[in-house]
């Protein structure tokens, strides 16, 4: 195996790295990829990551958050999985439309072109009309990003009927780009308690399944609770064809943000940029990486925080994955302030059943209510929102977190005891919450699938408030004037504007909104009614990244280590 993969003469084309995974599902082809690119784009390269995931859904919309994960949205107000977010963490930059696909988006191209003839009356069929639709996104992907590599992650395991398709793409630009493409495979390796040693069989079998689609892995990178030996090492060298130095080990790590240094141990980025043919790429540069990841190993402190949420029908090895950007949110403000957080999921529905219990909130140093939809709990989080504000608690509402704290303080403060959010009470005598007047008509005609406020919009912000002052400490608006910023959106319902009026005069402050006035984008208590109770219409876990900490969630956490000194 001495002889490396024949090059041609072309080193100019565009690169792309497949990245298919083994044995089972959730081996953590996601982190590797993010990884793969944040190691590659700090030795100069410019890199585009791509998800593909196989299922029939035209996007991850509509699939349940507590089965599928947290629906992650981007600029362009595409739902996506969640995989995307992690991609855009590492990467520190926004990703676009064309680096995301599912089956369904493919075969619907397919099938509306032929609906319009675009195929000339030809048999249309798997092969080749679908798989060319594959082709064109990941060719288009590459163009759009102007990357030198795209990092393409196939979801699913190898074997699955639902990602075939997507493989043989893959097969047919090595076929076309030898010298351009490069195939990692993730895998797992277990340990088995009663035998005490690393098993490398079920990988083997991965690999040769593989190679009946005509693919041979260039790399593999061995997933396990261990570190891979130097005896697993030459095994799977010699069973799956692959050199002993491109066979990398990933054992369980403490934090996922260890995993591109890690990566790094086995020289990861050199043996990747030899197979592309990139070996002129400078040093890597992870400096400011591992000072972030650092921090998540260290801290002169803690600070206690409670998600009071509703996802909890399925445990919480699912749980955490509804709310995986809150939870990195809170990560990312939390290391760069010193402290390390602890967080409890606190189920609304228990304060639903059982008032008295909503008194347990004041063990915590704050309080976040995320988003989501529906009325299962929300009676219990809005006792746990009026629980935070009665007893000074710092509170932080996201989406439906905002909506519900505005029909906590029109209930309580503003005197209309009766108000609620149209989705739960469509007859309310006092509707707080309504939904967008666009929206009807699509409900109306069950129009669900990417319809919702989706994507990046505009926010003016209100100088001299809470909002404003965060944005402020970040460096990302000017202080003494008014400033704008831009954030994430989805939702179907807003603030209705019929009681703006009457709920500023009870003293809520809307601090940021939309550049036309009409919609209410940031409600908070002033300082001298509450030392912190904000919450956002739009989803600022969606812009938080590890070297660029969202500003709301830094001022949240601040408002929280604040409490913890005096509690």
């Amino acid at each position: 195996m001495a002889n490396r993969r024949a090059r041609s003469e072309n080193k100019s084309g565009h690169k792309y790295i497949f990245v298919l995974g083994g044995v089972m599902s959730g081996v953590g082809k996601g982190i590797a990829v993010a990884s793969i690119g944040k190691i590659l784009s700090s030795r100069g390269l410019s890199v585009n990551l791509v998800k593909i995931d196989p299922y029939l859904n035209v996007d991850a919309g509509t699939m349940n958050p507590v089965e599928h994960g947290e629906v992650f949205v981007l600029d362009s107000g595409l739902e996506t999985d969640q995989d995307m977010g992690n991609y855009e963490r590492f990467l520190n930059r926004d990703l676009g439309a064309d680096d995301y696909m599912t089956s369904g988006m493919v075969y619907r191209s397919v099938i509306d072109r032929e609906r319009n003839l675009g195929y000339g009356g030809k048999c249309v069929e798997a092969i080749p009309h679908v798989r060319d639709e594959i082709l064109s996104r990941l060719i288009r992907a590459a163009e759009q990003s102007g990357s030198d590599v795209s990092v393409i992650e196939i979801g699913g395991t190898i074997g699955d009927f639902s990602n075939a398709l997507f493989i043989d793409a893959a097969r047919v630009i090595h076929l076309r780009h030898p010298d351009d493409v490069v195939f990692v495979v993730v895998s797992y390796l277990p340990v088995p308690s009663t035998i005490g040693e690393m098993k490398t069989k079920p990988t083997q079998t991965a690999v040769r399944e593989l190679n009946s689609y005509g693919v041979q892995p260039d790399f593999i990178i061995a997933r396990s609770t261990h570190p891979l030996d130097n005896k697993r090492k030459e095994k799977l060298a010699i069973s799956c064809n692959v050199e002993p130095d491109r066979i990398i080990s990933a054992p369980d790590v403490h934090s996922i943000y260890d995993v591109p240094m890690n990566f790094e141990r086995d020289h990861f980025s050199d043996t990747l940029l030899e197979a592309l043919g990139k070996e002129e790429q400078p040093a890597a540069d992870l400096s400011e990486w591992k000072k972030f990841a650092e921090h998540a190993h260290n801290g002169n402190g803690t600070v206690k925080i409670g998600i009071v949420g509703k996802y909890f029908d399925t445990g919480d090895f699912i749980l955490s994955d509804a709310y995986l950007s809150v939870i990195e949110a809170i990560k990312f403000s939390s290391y760069t302030l010193g402290v390390k957080p602890e967080i409890d999921w606190l189920n609304a529905k228990d304060y639903q059943n059982d008032p008295d219990k909503v008194s347990d909130l004041k063990a915590y140093d704050g309080i976040i209510v995320p988003g989501g939809f529906g009325e299962t709990g929300i009676e219990g989080k809005i006792l746990g929102i009026k629980y935070a504000r009665e007893h000074k608690i710092p509170y932080f509402g996201l989406c439906y977190g905002m909506q519900l704290m505005t029909v906590e303080f029109a209930r309580h403060i503003a005197g209309l005891k009766d108000a609620n959010t149209t989705e739960i009470n469509p007859d309310t005598a006092h509707p707080i919450v309504d939904i967008l007047p666009e929206q009807k008509e699509k409900l109306a005609r069950k129009d669900y699938g990417g319809s919702m406020r989706l994507g990046a919009y505009p926010c003016d912000l209100v100088k001299g408030t809470a909002a404003h002052d965060a944005y402020v400490a970040a460096g990302r608006i000017e202080s003494g004037v008014d400033g704008s910023t831009s954030e994430r959106h989805r939702h179907r319902y807003e603030i209705n504007p019929e009681y703006i009026e009457q709920l500023e005069k009870a003293g809520l402050v809307f601090s940021g909104k939309s550049p036309d006035r009409s919609l209410m984008e940031i409600a908070e208590l002033p300082k001298h009614m509450h030392p912190f109770m904000l919450g956002t219409q739009f989803h600022p876990e969606l812009r938080a990244r590890p070297l660029a900490p969202h500003p709301l969630f830094t001022a949240f956490i601040k408002a929280s280590m604040e409490r913890s000194k005096n509690k």
